[in-house]
């Protein structure tokens, strides 16, 4: 089961934070079709978010096909991610986990190495189109 976080640090709206948390888990093969999300009020004991918000960013994900809601039984991940998943790239995985471990020998905190990553992948972006 999937486990929420917010960063409020982040300047992403709590909603869209579980949003795209379900979805980066579907695509890593975390989640899978038939698993059951928590509850919204489990992700409210959680993470102290409002459940209008939990709300909302289920009833987006159901609107896009990704989970379906069963009344009195929970909210289930209704599509697997297929061609767009993530799973079967281990070898990458291994590659980026590797790196990130050098970046952190190296001294670098978190927020470092995410500054680090977003200027390094803004810059092959442009290198690429």
């Amino acid at each position: 089961m999937i486990e929420f976080y917010l960063d409020a640090k982040s300047g992403v709206s709590p909603y869209l934070q579980l949003v795209h948390q379900v979805r980066r888990a579907v695509k890593l093969g975390v989640l899978r079709e038939g698993d059951q999300l928590p509850t919204v009020r489990e992700v409210v004991a959680s993470v102290a978010i409002n459940p209008n918000t939990v709300s909302k960013a289920y009833r987006e994900l159901e609107h896009e096909g990704l989970i379906t809601a069963r009344a009195g039984v929970g909210t289930f991940v209704s599509a697997a991610a297929s061609d767009a998943s993530l799973a079967p790239l281990g070898p990458l995985r291994h590659d980026l986990e590797q790196w990130l471990v050098r970046a952190r020998t190296a001294g670098l905190d978190d927020e470092s190495i995410e500054a680090l990553f977003r200027d390094s992948f803004r810059s092959t972006a442009l290198v690429a189109s």
